[in-house]
């Protein structure tokens, strides 16, 4: 059997949710912001009474490396995987700024699982001479990286992140919060 590099990618991206998707369904709304320790980045509203949530953020890391919380990680992700989508597309990326987190809870779910149509949406049209093409994120033009490349650690950084919202969630369960 011949599989194309485009259903590897959507393979692996399908399996990568599938292990996300098992945390998701059992997120509670007091899992996102709970901080599992003092040095923490998480989202917080922006004190303009607007509902809108900012993240911390630092442009150079900090050291020691802040614990992210469940909100900073859902966060997190639908900054990057916006950005990757938007590159995909062909579209002016979006700023960080600009990822509007959606706020605890089901909307946070709900608008990871609208990132997940997005990129299905993606993996369906790319072609192999699209695959092939330099990649414009995250490694900005570099000739080494092709859009292939720029798909799979979209699967990678899911799968990481993934990870943190799972174990976030499993520490906070067992520590009784």
């Amino acid at each position: 059997m011949t599989v194309s590099r485009c259903e590897l990618l959507r393979w692996q991206f399908e399996l990568t949710w599938s292990l996300f998707e098992y945390h998701l369904e059992r997120l509670e709304d007091e899992d996102f912001l709970w901080e599992p320790g003092p040095l923490c980045w998480t989202v917080r509203p922006d004190g303009d009474g607007d509902g809108r949530w900012v993240a911390d953020w630092a442009d150079a890391e900090p050291d020691p490396i802040p614990v992210p919380t469940i909100g900073w990680v859902s966060w997190h992700i639908g900054w990057w995987w916006s950005v990757a989508v938007d590159h995909a597309r062909g579209r002016v990326p979006r700023e960080r700024t600009e990822i509007v987190w959606p706020g605890e809870g089901k909307a946070a779910v709900a608008w990871l699982r609208g990132l997940r149509e997005e990129w299905l949406a993606v993996l369906e049209r790319f072609t192999d001479a699209e695959l092939d093409a330099v990649a414009p994120f995250p490694w900005q033009n570099d000739p080494e990286h092709t859009v292939a490349h720029m798909a799979g650690w979209v699967n990678s950084e899911l799968m990481k992140n993934a990870a943190e919202i799972g174990q976030l969630r499993l520490l906070r369960a067992a520590s009784g919060a």
